[in-house]
């Protein structure tokens, strides 16, 4: 009697998580998938019919949902990628100065703590054709003869979103890094050291075998969130001009919102989610594979 009321002390104290985990997360993603096999019958009063796998056969042949994946995909790549590159030789720099580093490191956090949405219009203005930083600076040091409409052109518009992305999202990638930097033991840099091993030989076999795991986290957030990416591009072009920034987020918030079409909505977000976990899957792979080759 007396361990089932200690277990039912401890049921009772993780009662208000478990319901608050049920309410805003497993429901909703059992509620998903349930309306993907779904579609929403107007003639008959907006009722809900069971479709099978209908939307999800109809994913295959939507070229705008495989334009918008590529679209993503290319912007996912890019961003992430420079964002990793920023962000690694930013860590690199700060953790080698000793003096000042933390207010360099509180400045270039700055980007990090700002929301999506006003950093959206922050960079609108720079991106502006008649008055914007961007056009200014380039006219004044003769690159450009006219102003260019960086966000109303199809081979600039993304070029753009992903440079606001980068300077809004670095911050977090070399944050991460930073931390795993400066957790790796300063005894052996010395040890290579008086085995004659150079800055290269530190950073093969001591600094990037211990980072891999913060590499790993540092990507997997950024991928999964650049992949979701809605309010930068929604604010900035509205997945304009002509598709040519359409990512999937937008794609799936104008099939749920402007078309009312719930099914196939949730068809597309749960094709997303298969897909992000196949990504996230192939990376810690090939993680896992570099981190036990590295041991």
């Amino acid at each position: 009697m007396r361990v089932f009321c200690e277990r039912l002390k401890t049921g009772l104290w993780f009662a208000p998580a478990a319901a608050l985990v049920l309410v805003v997360f497993i429901y909703p993603v059992f509620r998903t998938l349930a309306l993907s096999f779904t579609h929403l019958n107007l003639e008959t009063g907006f009722q809900i019919q069971f479709a099978g796998i209908e939307n999800f056969n109809r994913l295959l042949s939507d070229s705008r949902f495989f334009n918008s994946l590529r679209v993503t995909a290319l912007f996912t790549a890019a961003s992430v990628a420079l964002e990793f590159a920023i962000g690694l030789l930013a860590a690199l720099a700060l953790d080698a100065i000793q003096k000042g580093n933390k207010t360099a490191r509180t400045i270039l956090l700055i980007p990090w703590t700002l929301p999506t949405a006003i950093i959206a219009v922050l960079w609108m203005w720079i991106f502006n054709d008649q008055y914007g930083f961007i056009n200014a600076a380039l006219a004044r040091l003769g690159i450009i003869d006219s102003p260019i409409a960086w966000l109303g052109r199809p081979n600039t518009a993304l070029l753009s979103i992903t440079m606001a992305d980068v300077w809004k999202a670095f911050p977090f990638v070399f944050i991460v890094l930073l931390a795993g930097l400066q957790s790796i033991p300063r005894d052996m840099y010395e040890a290579l050291e008086v085995d004659g091993g150079n800055a290269w030989h530190k950073f093969r076999y001591i600094t990037l075998p211990h980072l891999l795991p913060f590499i790993f986290l540092a990507l997997i957030f950024r991928i999964v969130q650049a992949f979701a990416v809605f309010d930068l591009v929604y604010v900035l072009t509205g997945g304009g001009p002509g598709g040519a920034t359409e990512t999937v987020s937008v794609y799936g918030y104008y099939t749920f919102m402007r078309y009312l079409d719930f099914g196939y909505g949730a068809a597309l977000v749960v094709s997303i989610v298969v897909i992000l976990a196949l990504v996230a899957w192939i990376l810690y792979s090939m993680l896992l594979r570099k981190y036990e080759m590295a041991r």
